[in-house]
């Protein structure tokens, strides 16, 4: 009896452990995710956001793969708030925490410089130096 009970817990806190809560909200899906460290001098830096999950349940540790999906989701279901269509990680997550930078971009692309960025949202064509 006691063994029982010990495979019912243990197997129900692996189908927890698997479960994702975390839903996208309105809007999110539109917000995209870039690189740490990515440059985003063509963008405006609107703010910071701390968001946190559950890593383990009891002794059971979950998945990483699902707890850093989990906390990218919700960094972007807070991004419209304000007023951000891209989040950045700050850093990696810890404990099930992690911090995200947010930033409107608009027609800009991370990454980009604004000129270059500004020319390719108004359709113009990109010139490069040639060297002879």
């Amino acid at each position: 009896m006691r063994a029982t009970r010990f495979f019912l817990a243990f197997g129900l806190g692996a189908l927890l452990g698997a479960c994702t809560w975390v839903k996208m909200a309105p809007g999110a899906e539109n917000v995209r995710v870039v690189r740490a460290g990515q440059d985003m001098s063509a963008c405006e830096r609107r703010g910071e956001i701390a968001v946190s999950v559950k890593d383990r349940l009891g002794p059971y540790e979950r998945n990483d793969i699902r707890v850093r999906d989990e906390l990218e989701v919700l960094a972007r279901n807070e991004a419209p708030g304000l007023g951000a269509d891209t989040v950045q990680p700050k850093a990696e997550p810890r404990d099930g925490e992690q911090r995200f930078l947010a930033f409107r971009c608009g027609a800009a692309r991370p990454g980009q410089a604004p000129a270059r960025a500004a020319a390719q949202a108004a359709g113009e064509a990109e010139t490069f130096p040639i060297e002879d």
